[in-house]
């Protein structure tokens, strides 16, 4: 319980002593992704900027969300993930649930849950007050951001062109992450750069 608590308390002071260039709802496609700080599911502190030179993708999870577990189950983001990080891309899941909430988990469970999942993220974040959701305004889970090597946002949006929750729906549908990553790998323009995100609502704290 101790161990949770620092947790809790170390990603708050983490986030807010960021010193974020940008304010509420300046995450656009185009410019700069705000940069963050937030401990990871094994309790280190990671921020955006040690990806510096990469590609970085941005998910915002809720293991308990019909659509996230869609396409876990499903094996869809699990395949994304071992299929680009093992191009150098760097893969973030991000817990923007407030404890008490749907999805909230500590670090240890977070990292079960990946486990049984067959998951291959990066790293897990955990965002429990929520402000780096709020500060890249992610609306539902799963929410994907694209980031390109000069941390540049390039795509921000929906994973996929099918907004259910149905696994059957997976290999109907264009996937517009995997779309993006390879127009941002192959110095592309990203055809369809901002997209309506689907899922569950992000369960901020009050």
């Amino acid at each position: 319980m101790k161990n949770e608590l620092r947790i809790l308390a170390l990603a708050g002071m983490l986030v807010g002593a960021c010193g974020f260039h940008a304010g509420e709802g300046a995450v656009k496609v185009g410019e700069p992704a705000p940069d963050f700080a937030l401990l990871d599911s094994n309790g280190a502190e990671r921020k955006l900027a040690d990806f510096k030179g990469k590609i970085v993708v941005l998910e915002w999870h809720n293991h308990e969300c019909p659509y996230v577990r869609k396409h876990y189950a499903g094996g869809n983001i699990p395949k994304l993930q071992r299929e680009f990080t093992g191009k150098g891309i760097a893969w973030l899941s991000i817990i923007s649930s407030a404890q008490g909430k749907q999805g909230y988990v500590n670090g240890e469970q977070a990292n079960a849950n990946m486990k049984n999942a067959k998951a291959a993220p990066t790293h897990v974040l955990l965002d429990p007050k929520g402000r780096v959701g709020r500060l890249y305004r992610a609306k539902t889970t799963p929410h994907m951001f694209v980031i390109d090597a000069r941390g540049i946002l390039r795509y921000h949006g929906a994973i996929d062109g099918i907004s259910s929750a149905d696994p059957g729906d997976i290999e109907k549908a264009e996937n517009y992450v995997a779309s993006a990553l390879n127009s941002v790998m192959a110095g592309k323009d990203v055809k369809r750069a901002k997209t309506k995100p689907y899922g569950c609502s992000v369960k901020y704290a009050k």
